[in-house]
């Protein structure tokens, strides 16, 4: 299983365990959703933070170093390069635009002539507006939109936001729930999400077999790799060359290959059809499996009190101005 081995996403870690592993599949759920829902609406410095705290969090777990590394670096090079592509691109169209209002439109009403009734009632009331005008224009100037401009290289505080916003969304989404699915096995996800999704019975809807279903989905995964991993090395044992091919024949090629691959995994899906069968499985009511126990323990309990905490700080200062 050289393929489902180097594949940077989606692997579990069985070794070593972390508190990470032991937390209820309930509440590592309630966290995952709510970083996938905070960053929405969310200022950077939010995104940020949330961000950080992610990368907290993966230290403080004491994940191996050969499986952070492999995880996270990669979409951290990601994000950066996205960072700068954002950050170094046109906010706008480059058109420009004429003002309304006269460029310096405060020297320019102060400058302007009274008429002579306003001269003689009041010569005296325009010479004391006179400085703290002045003073208002010099100080208007210390705003910068353009924060860096050399040569074609130009950045802008809308492109510096949309690079914050684009890169830190990017990482915040793909990790999050990559961490969750390091840290948890198939079967506490499965028995998680039915366990949240008991409520919905009330509304006639099949749970269980939604459950069951995701866990079958879940065990076919590494038989997809197993059976593509195959494929790729049969292909290659047979020394093709794909130059003397050409396109044409090459694509009929890999549609053979497909076709294989589709009819290997109806395959496995029968044999596993039919050992459920003689197994005596009928339907998931009556022939279950309980793979957990869920019970909350006081790890699960700060972790939803830490929960909370972060949704009340989310309310108040994480919204985008």
């Amino acid at each position: 299983m050289d393929l489902l081995r180097s594949l940077p996403l989606g692997l579990y870690l069985e070794q070593p365990i972390t508190w990470l592993h032991n937390l209820d599949p309930r509440v590592k759920i309630a966290w995952l959703m709510s970083f996938l829902i905070a960053p929405v609406l969310a200022n950077p410095y939010w995104r940020i933070g949330l961000a950080l705290i992610l990368i907290i969090i993966t230290f403080s777990a004491a994940i191996p170093l050969r499986v952070w590394r492999q995880q996270m670096g990669w979409l951290l090079m990601v994000s950066f390069f996205v960072f700068i592509l954002s950050a170094i691109a046109p906010d706008a169209l480059a058109s420009d635009y004429q003002r309304r209002l006269p460029s310096d439109e405060i020297a320019f009403t102060v400058k302007a002539k009274p008429s002579a009734e306003q001269s003689r009632q009041q010569p005296t009331k325009n010479n004391q507006n006179a400085s703290p005008v002045k003073s208002q224009a010099t100080n208007s100037t210390n705003y910068r939109y353009v924060l860096f401009h050399q040569g074609p290289i130009k950045i802008t505080r809308k492109s510096l936001d949309l690079a914050i916003s684009v890169s830190t969304l990017l990482f915040i989404l793909i990790y999050s729930t990559n961490l969750f699915l390091l840290t948890t096995a198939p079967e506490e996800i499965t028995a998680g999400m039915e366990s949240l999704m008991r409520p919905l019975r009330r509304f006639k809807l099949p749970v269980t077999e939604i459950a069951l279903t995701l866990t079958l989905s879940l065990r076919f995964i590494p038989l997809v790799l197993e059976e593509i991993q195959n494929l790729i090395r049969s292909v290659r044992t047979r020394a093709i060359n794909w130059k003397k091919l050409g396109l044409r024949k090459s694509l009929q090629v890999w549609l053979l290959v497909a076709e294989r691959l589709l009819e290997n995994l109806l395959l496995r899906a029968d044999q596993i059809a039919s050992a459920m069968n003689v197994r005596g499985f009928t339907s998931p009511d009556r022939h279950r499996v309980q793979w957990h126990q869920l019970r909350l323990k006081r790890g699960d309990l700060v972790a939803l009190v830490s929960l909370v905490v972060l949704w009340g700080a989310r309310l108040i200062w994480g919204w985008e101005t």
